[in-house]
C-alpha cells in the first residue's frame, strides 16, 4: 500500500509541473520532438515533469538591463575591475586569443570584451535551470514564445548530442549558456572545439569559448582591420531623422552633413552606416555604426550592448598596450 500511495504521489506531482507549465502545450511539443527528431516520449515527459515555471525568468525578460538609459547601462560594465579583470584574462590566454585573431580575424579585444559583458570572463554563467528558464518562456511568454520553443527544442537536440543531462545545466534567465553565453542555437551552430580535444566545451573551457566568440563573429560578417564605430556631432534636431528602423547601416556617409552630422574621422566612401543616439548624462550622443558595429549587435540586438561591448574593449586594449610597453 505504501508503494503505491508513493506511486501515486510521483504521479500526482509530474501532472502538477506539467500543468503549470501548461500541460497542453507542453504535450504538443512533445508530439513534435518526438516526431521531428525521434525522441522517447516517455523520457520527454519525465524531464518536463521536473521542469519548473519561473517567476523570476518571467520578471528579468519583462525589463532587461538593455531598456536602461545609455548612461546607467554603461556604468555597469565600464569599471575599473571589469577591465582590469580584462587584462588579467588577457594575459592568461594571449596565445588563445593570438590564434583567434589569426585564423578568424578578429581582434582580441572584442573576444575578452564580450566575455567581460557576458559573464565577467566566467565568473558569472547564471544560476537558472536552462530548462526550466526555455520551458517558462516557450510555454509563459507568448510574445517570444515561438522563438524560445525553437531555442527549447535546439536544447534538447544539444544535451543529446552532448550526452548532458537537460536538468543539470545552469544559464541566465534567457536560456543562454556558458563562459560566452551562447542560446543553444548559437551553440549548436557556432561553437567550435578550439583546442581540438574531441570536446565542444563552452561551460568550463576558455579555448572553446575564445574560437567560438570568434567565430560567430567572423560568420555574421565582421571585417578584420574595420571601424567599429565613431562619435558625431550635430547641429539642429535633423539628425533625428537619420534613425529609426533596425540596426544595418543605411545610410551612405556622404548623407551625413544634410541631417545636421559632422564626424571628424575619414569613413570609407564604399561604406554604409548607422547614425545611433544614446542618453548620455548631458543629453544626446550621436554616434556612427559601421559593419562591425552591427555584427556586435547580432550578438545582443541592442545598440547599448554593443557600444558597451566596444567601449570596453578599447579600455581593455589600453590596459593591455600599457602592461606591453612596461615589458619592454
Amino acid at each position: 500500500m505504501r508503494h503505491i500511495l508513493c506511486s501515486i504521489l510521483l504521479i500526482y506531482s509530474g501532472t502538477v509541473a506539467a500543468a503549470f507549465l501548461n500541460q497542453t502545450a507542453v504535450e504538443s511539443f512533445i508530439d513534435y520532438m518526438v516526431s521531428t527528431h525521434g525522441f522517447d516520449r516517455i523520457s520527454l515527459e519525465e524531464l518536463f515533469s521536473n521542469a519548473k515555471k519561473s517567476e523570476s525568468v518571467l520578471s528579468a525578460i519583462s525589463k532587461p538591463a538593455e531598456t536602461l538609459p545609455w548612461y546607467k547601462y554603461r556604468s555597469i560594465f565600464i569599471q575599473p575591475d571589469r577591465i582590469e579583470q580584462g587584462l588579467v584574462f588577457w594575459k592568461q590566454h594571449r596565445k588563445l586569443l593570438e590564434k583567434a585573431e589569426n585564423e578568424f580575424g578578429i581582434p582580441a579585444e572584442i573576444i575578452v570584451a564580450i566575455m567581460g559583458v557576458e559573464t565577467r570572463y566566467g565568473r558569472f554563467k547564471g544560476n537558472d535551470r536552462v530548462l526550466d528558464a526555455l520551458s517558462t518562456l516557450a510555454f509563459h511568454y507568448p510574445k517570444r514564445g515561438d522563438f524560445f520553443r525553437g531555442e527549447l527544442e535546439q536544447f534538447l537536440l544539444l544535451t543529446r548530442e552532448q550526452h548532458v543531462d537537460p536538468l543539470s545545466l545552469k544559464g541566465s534567465y534567457a536560456g543562454a549558456m556558458g563562459m560566452p553565453q551562447f542560446i543553444p542555437s548559437s551553440y549548436r551552430n557556432f561553437a567550435v572545439d578550439f583546442d581540438n580535444d574531441g570536446k565542444t566545451d563552452l561551460w568550463t573551457n576558455p579555448a572553446d569559448a575564445i574560437g567560438s566568440i570568434a567565430n560567430y563573429f567572423k560568420v555574421h560578417g565582421w571585417k578584420s582591420g574595420a571601424t567599429v564605430t565613431v562619435p558625431g556631432t550635430v547641429t539642429g534636431n535633423k539628425y533625428e531623422e537619420a534613425t529609426g528602423g533596425n540596426l544595418e547601416p543605411d545610410i551612405h556617409p556622404d548623407e551625413l552633413p544634410r541631417y545636421g552630422i559632422q564626424v571628424k574621422d575619414r569613413l570609407p566612401a564604399d561604406s554604409l552606416v548607422k547614425v545611433i543616439i544614446l542618453d548620455g548624462v548631458n543629453g544626446d550622443e550621436i554616434w556612427i555604426g559601421l559593419n562591425n558595429f552591427y555584427v556586435i549587435t547580432r550578438y545582443n540586438h541592442s545598440p547599448l550592448y554593443a557600444m558597451v561591448v566596444y567601449q570596453l574593449s578599447e579600455a581593455i586594449k589600453k590596459k593591455y598596450l600599457e602592461f606591453q610597453a612596461d615589458q619592454t
